[in-house]
């Protein structure tokens, strides 16, 4: 991929969707914060972001997804 007419924006777009799909949203934060400072709320920052699930739909989500890859 060449880079030389993207612009800034689409450039770190493109590049956090590689750290999303590589080291999942957890990773990709903790790397991220590696490089900037934290400030705010990260607790509650968290629960408005992350979407709300239960263990049981996490469960089949996850069987979900396993299944889809053997396919």
């Amino acid at each position: 991929m060449t880079t030389e007419n993207l612009t800034l924006y689409e450039i770190r777009t493109i590049g956090f969707d590689a750290l999303m799909r590589e080291l999942g949203p957890a990773g990709a934060i903790r790397f991220i914060q590696q490089y900037e400072p934290g400030h705010g709320d990260y607790t509650r920052d968290r629960k408005k972001l992350l979407p709300k699930k239960s263990v049981r739909e996490l469960g089949r989500q996850i069987i979900g997804q396993r299944q889809s890859k053997t396919k």
